[in-house]
């Protein structure tokens, strides 16, 4: 069994009205070395929200948590940090549109599957 770490991304469209939709999951085992973000933004469920938003910004903002949480070095200066960094800077606090739950711990057999059930479970 691997011990890890997931939270989930939410998009907050209007930060002040504290409303926001899952667009996906970030899953981290620093013991096994291994941090894997899923990210799918349904527009649709979006549009419900009434408010105007520039969409290829989000998608650019949302691509650049993935990037970083792959080491990707066109996720920038962050992406170059070690997991546990990398994961900590994805997950910590902040008031823009893009943020995420607090991290909350389980364990599993596989991880690729967790993502996986995570993903589906709190995103659908």
């Amino acid at each position: 069994m691997f011990l890890y770490e997931y939270a989930v991304i939410r998009l907050v469209p209007m930060v002040e009205r504290e409303e926001f939709i899952n667009v996906g999951i970030i899953l981290f085992s620093k013991r096994e070395k291994f941090i894997q973000a899923k990210i799918e933004l349904d527009e649709e469920r979006l549009a419900w929200f009434k408010c105007e938003l520039d969409i290829d910004q989000v998608k650019a903002n949302l691509k650049a948590f993935e990037l970083i949480a792959l080491g990707s070095k066109a996720g920038g200066p962050i992406a170059c940090e070690e997991l546990p960094e990398r994961f900590r800077w994805l997950t910590a606090v902040r008031s823009s549109i893009i943020q995420t739950s607090r991290p909350h711990p389980g364990r599993t057999p596989d991880l690729e599957k967790e993502v996986e059930r995570l993903f589906a479970e709190y995103v659908g």
